[in-house]
């Protein structure tokens, strides 16, 4: 049986600058697979045309044994990519109902069905006190709670979570933690950008590490901590440990 999606040597370029170069991994059903990488090593790029916005150079990439790369991003979707953002993208004059109910609509095209469902995914992401309320008004771990629920309405198969845990307090990294477990236990595949170890490491199963748009390694928590290129990509080279 294929893994639920497939990178399979991709590359993309922009400008002549390789963000992305020659890319394979699979992420299992059920999993939480983390994508690891300082800043600059291609993380969000692998994500957008993971989730469609982009077209790889090369490669190809499959969800469920079915090539989705270039499809673009609504029909990604439809398959069953969803995603959030680094940057919070939320629909501010709207309020937190209705910013879900977008994406709700896609699967429940009735407003009342879209309206339900959508309800139903503010509860799930303890959201529902603030359904009312505009987006703009949500505190920034609650904006980023909302992207998920977002993404949530869309019933995907996978959720790509760019950098949910950034910027939190220690109190808000943890309540984002127990949401991302709540969400693999619904049965809903996860792959996760985030470029501090310490967060991500417990959550995940196996990382991805990313280095100059290059995989670095894949590996268990355990094996990814030890490896002395993860180190040097990530601390320097004095951090290594010598040969």
């Amino acid at each position: 049986m294929p893994a639920l999606l497939e990178i399979d040597h991709l590359s993309k370029a922009f400008g002549g600058v390789a963000a992305n170069v020659d890319i394979s991994f699979d992420v299992e059903q059920g999993e939480i697979l983390g994508l690891l990488g300082p800043n600059g090593a291609g993380k969000t790029s692998l994500f957008n045309s993971i989730s469609g916005e982009v077209t790889p150079d090369e490669g190809e990439i499959r969800l469920d044994g079915r090539r989705i790369s270039g499809l673009g991003p609504v029909a990604c979707a439809e398959a069953g990519i969803a995603r959030t953002f680094q940057v919070v993208r939320s629909f501010d004059s709207m309020t937190v109902l209705e910013n879900v109910m977008v994406g709700a609509f896609s699967r429940h095209p009735g407003t009342h069905a879209a309206m339900r469902a959508a309800t139903d995914v503010l509860t799930f992401c303890n959201l529902l006190e603030r359904a009312d309320r505009p987006a703009h008004a949500l505190s920034p771990p609650e904006k980023r709670r909302l992207e998920v629920a977002r993404a949530l309405a869309i019933e995907p198969r996978i959720i790509l979570l760019d950098e949910m845990l950034t910027g939190l307090t220690p109190t808000e990294a943890q309540e984002g933690v127990a949401l991302v477990r709540k969400v693999q236990a619904r049965g809903i595949t996860i792959l996760m950008v985030e470029h501090v170890m310490e967060v991500v490491l417990p959550l995940v199963s196996r990382a991805v590490v990313l280095d100059l748009g290059k995989v670095l390694t894949i590996g268990t928590p355990e094996e990814i901590v030890h490896d002395p290129e993860v180190i040097r990509a990530y601390l320097g080279e004095k951090y290594a440990p010598a040969a």
